[in-house]
Formats: structure tokens, C-alpha cells, sequence
């Protein structure tokens, strides 16, 4: 760790002095691969800081708010949470629930689980089974360019580690929801998921980040995925956090030989939220669905990046995004398709849509793609605009109020996005939460 202490930045300092603080305390503590893997980060933290605005990926996003504010680290034992408070995306799912970004195993509920699925939280993990943690963690999620994830790997306390044997079909829904509670004022945590899906297994993830408080804290949020030949893992997630929150997301896939990876995020929640998707094709006939749609309302600000790299043949991928922005919020898409010389016959796809409910709504879309290989099928697209007026007429001539016949038509919209979601029961759950966002609009 840097000793270059009047040379720092007074941001970057609180959070080199905040980990030097909290390290003794951490998930972990005594495990000299972790100790490493911890140094490396707030190593590479010290030496960047937090991305500015010079930074091109992060042009449209400014990181100010984490800059003016130091959040300390959760402690544990943090608010007490009754069972009824905790929203349930799908019933008889394998349930993990966290409060503060901690695991609370009273709320948490795990069904019996195919024989060989290691399911349990990050912390118990490194206690009982470090070896697989050792053997993954930070193999598919590099710190190199990633300021954010160097301080998730730093502060690394609790998450999630879900191992799916070979050939093994887990049929209910794990589901991970993080709470905000009383006492998140300030707060922040660095939750690490982990997921190994070895071959020809199957699985869904359900995620889900929503606040039952006030208040401003940090999520920090960084989930490396391994999806073996011939898996099929789907991943869908909801980010609700409060008003005030700050929500940052590092997904890092790597997807081999004839697997399929299908993910949707929908953004609600936080004054400021950066979802930043990374997708690894590294072997034949791969496939991914990196798609999502968000909602944001007053001075919000949503930001969906992605990196999807084809480097082997005969691949696909297919992303689309679509959101509505209301008042004085911002969006921002930053899509990326990389195909490289070997990937022969890749056929990528990327769409971005934009509905515009004020004049003073701003959108900032970044489609690429960028193709080294001659035989290939890609395209992409990028539209903003506001709601159709000859279809408001349509709507009001049949004596449907002004607002109501707006409303009908951005719900059309946002569902039209969320018909990329596979799963029926996700998707029904996710549109309501996104008629809930229009009905207080």
C-alpha cells in the first residue's frame, strides 16, 4: 500500500486510512491470499483514485459524490429487519437476504439444493471453504482500468458464492436481495458475487438492491460469473436503492464453448447508479443476452455500459436497452462490441432507445462496434425521442384522460424492453415494480 500520504488526494487518503482501520475486521482477516488480493486493490485504488470525467468511460458520469463524501465501511450487526419487510421476486426461491451488506441468515431462507451445490454467503465461505474461493476469486474480474472494482477487492466483506456441479439443474430461482436499512446513512458496502457454473448445468439468478430507509450510503457492488461449456445461466436484476443512494455494479462474465448467458438489469432507484456489464465469449457457439431498461425521474442519474468481446467463432450476442426519462434526469448508454480476427461468423446485435417525458431530460448514447474479422453479422442503433403524438390522440379521442393515455404508453414502452426477460414470473414481477415507478410519477 502507497506510504505517499502528502501526495494523495484527500478523498483517495480517507479511503486508504478507512482500510487500514477496517482490515482487522473484515471477512476473512488471517488468509494471506486474501491479505494479497486486498493489498492489490487499494493499491490500484491509491494509484488512480476515482475515474473523472477525462476518463472516457466515464465522460457522461461524474463521480463527484463519491469524491465529496468518505463512506465508512458497514460494521456488523447492523438494523434489525422483520421477515415481512424483505420483497419476495419469486415464492420458494433459495433465498439470501442482506442487511447493510451483511448476511442476515434470519430472514435468509435455503431450500434443499441438488446434491454438490455449494450456495452460502462470501463470509462463511472463506471460513469453510476457502479453497474454492481462493482457487476463482479475481480470476475473471481484473483490477487493471477498474477503480471500482479495486475498492470492491479492498473492502471485499460479505456476497454470495454459488457453485452449480457439472450437469446439475438447480430448478428454483436463487434469490439475493440487499437491503438498506436504518443506519445506511453514510454507510458502504462492497458485497462480491461469485458464481461457478460448471458444464452443461443450469440455473437462475434473481438480484435484487432495494432500500427500506432513507438516507445517503454506497453500494459497491462486483460479480464475477463463470458459465461453463454448455451452461445456461440466466441473471436478472433489480437495482431500487434509495433516492439519495449511490449504486455502482462491476459484472464480469467469461462464457465458453456452446454456453449461454442471459442477464436484464433494470434501474430504478439511486440519485446516481452505473451498471457496468464486461462479457468474455472466449470459446465456440457461445451466446449472451446483455439487455436492460431503466426509469428515472427528478435530478437521477443511470448509466448502462457494456464491453461484450467476441474471440472465438460462431458466437452471439444481442443487447437491448431501453428507458424513459422524466424532469431533469440523465442517462447514459455506453455500449461496446469487440470482435476479434478468430471470431469468424459472429452475429451481434444492439439496440438503445431512449422516450423522452421532458424537455430538460437528457440521454447521452455511445453504440460501437468494432470488428477485426471480415465474416461477421453486426449491427447497432441508437434512437431518442417523445411520446408519439398521433398515438396520444388515438388514446385521447376514446376519452382516456391526457395523463393516463402517457402513462399507458410509456408502460408499453418499458414492457416492450422487459419481453428480454425469459423468465415469466421475473418478468411479471419487474413489470409491476416499473407500473409502481409510474404510478407515483
Amino acid at each position: 500500500m502507497t506510504n505517499e500520504t502528502t501526495q494523495t488526494p484527500a478523498p483517495v487518503q480517507a479511503y486508504l486510512d478507512q482500510y487500514k482501520a477496517a482490515l482487522g475486521s473484515l471477512p476473512g482477516t488471517g488468509l494471506p491470499w486474501l491479505t494479497e488480493l486486498r493489498a492489490a486493490g487499494i493499491d490500484r485504488f491509491a494509484k488512480t483514485g476515482f475515474p473523472t470525467q477525462r476518463n472516457e468511460a466515464y465522460r457522461f458520469t461524474s463521480l463527484r459524490a463519491l469524491e465529496r463524501q468518505n463512506f465508512a465501511v458497514a460494521p456488523r450487526g447492523g438494523a434489525a429487519v422483520v421477515p415481512e419487510q424483505v420483497p419476495v421476486v419469486v415464492e420458494g426461491s433459495h433465498r439470501l437476504v442482506f442487511v447493510n451488506g451483511r448476511f442476515d441468515a434470519a430472514l435468509s431462507s435455503i431450500g434443499n439444493l441438488p446434491q454438490g451445490v455449494v450456495l452460502e454467503s462470501m463470509a462463511a465461505a472463506l471460513t469453510g471453504n476457502p479453497e474454492l474461493v481462493a482457487e476463482n476469486l479475481g480470476r475473471t474480474a481484473t483490477l487493471d482500468g477498474h477503480p471500482l472494482l479495486a475498492l470492491n477487492m479492498a473492502f471485499l466483506g460479505d456476497g454470495v458464492v454459488l457453485r452449480i456441479p457439472r450437469g446439475t439443474v438447480v430448478r428454483e430461482p436463487v434469490e439475493l436481495t440487499f437491503l438498506a436499512a436504518e443506519g445506511a446513512e453514510g454507510q458502504s458496502w462492497h458485497p462480491r458475487i461469485l458464481v461457478l457454473a460448471e458444464q452443461n448445468c443450469e440455473a437462475t439468478l434473481v438480484e435484487q438492491h432495494l432500500s427500506l430507509a432513507g438516507g445517503r450510503y454506497f453500494a459497491n457492488v462486483a460479480a464475477e460469473i463463470v458459465v461453463g461449456s454448455g451452461a445456461r445461466i440466466r441473471h436478472y436484476k433489480h437495482q431500487g436503492e434509495g433516492p439519495d443512494a449511490i449504486h455502482m455494479a462491476t459484472v464480469t462474465t467469461r462464457i465458453a464453448r456452446d454456453a449461454t448467458y442471459d442477464s436484464f438489469t433494470l434501474n430504478t432507484g439511486s440519485i446516481l447508479c452505473r451498471h457496468e456489464a464486461r462479457t468474455l465469449l472466449d470459446d465456440v457457439n457461445g451466446s449472451c443476452h446483455v439487455s436492460g431498461a431503466y426509469a428515472v425521474r427528478g435530478k437521477q442519474h443511470t448509466d448502462f455500459t457494456s464491453f461484450i468481446d467476441h474471440v472465438k467463432p460462431h458466437c452471439t450476442s444481442r443487447q437491448v436497452v431501453k428507458g424513459a426519462i422524466d424532469d431533469e434526469a440523465r442517462a447514459v448508454f455506453q455500449g461496446k462490441i469487440v470482435v476479434r480476427p478468430d471470431a469468424q461468423k459472429t452475429d451481434g446485435y444492439q439496440l438503445n432507445r431512449a422516450l423522452l417525458l421532458s424537455d430538460r431530460a437528457e440521454i447521452n448514447a455511445k453504440p460501437e462496434l468494432e470488428i477485426y474479422a471480415d465474416d461477421v453479422k453486426c449491427s447497432h442503433g441508437a434512437t431518442a425521442g417523445e411520446l408519439d403524438d398521433a398515438q396520444l390522440f388515438y388514446l385521447r379521442a376514446r376519452g382516456i384522460p391526457l395523463e393516463q393515455a402517457r402513462g399507458l404508453l410509456i408502460a408499453a414502452f418499458l414492457d416492450e424492453a422487459m419481453e428480454e426477460i425469459a423468465d415469466e414470473t421475473v418478468r411479471a414481477v419487474l413489470q409491476s415494480r416499473v407500473h409502481a415507478w409510474l404510478g407515483a410519477r
